[in-house]
């Protein structure tokens, strides 16, 4: 659900709080989930300069801007997950990356995202994730 709603918020003018409360109230879950899912939203948006300066550097020959906007979006939850947020393991974050890519990405995407994410992974000693923008 937050890569949905990063999607459509990414795609359109569309308010956050509006595509949050639709795709929640679309899939009616738990308050864990829904609480998981806004998390998950109000961080990648809180970090999201940081996270495609993140992405440019392990993607070098795609800029963020030309990237196809599920796979960027894609990419903004996992390397939230892995470096930020610091409650689910890279490689669950990795592998459901993976997985999104193959329901909502083009043929390419699953290859794609764990391409970056695999040289995230490689280089995540070089980051300092102690201090996020949603921290201050």
């Amino acid at each position: 659900m937050a890569v949905q709603v990063l999607y459509e918020v990414d795609g359109s003018d569309h308010e956050v709080a509006k595509a949050l409360a639709a795709r929640l109230d679309d899939a009616a879950v738990t308050p864990d989930a829904d609480a998981f899912t806004r998390k998950l939203v109000d961080g990648v948006l809180a970090n999201r300069r940081e996270i495609d300066k993140i992405i440019a550097t392990h993607a070098p020959n795609w800029p963020i801007e030309q990237m196809a906007m599920v796979d960027r979006n894609i990419l903004r939850v996992a390397i939230y997950e892995i470096l930020m947020a610091g409650e689910t393991p890279p490689k669950v974050a990795i592998n459901e990356a993976v997985e999104l890519g193959k329901i909502y990405g083009a043929d390419r995407s699953p290859m794609f995202v764990n391409g970056v994410l695999g040289a995230l992974m490689h280089n995540r000693e070089h980051y300092d994730t102690s201090k996020t923008a949603s921290d201050e």
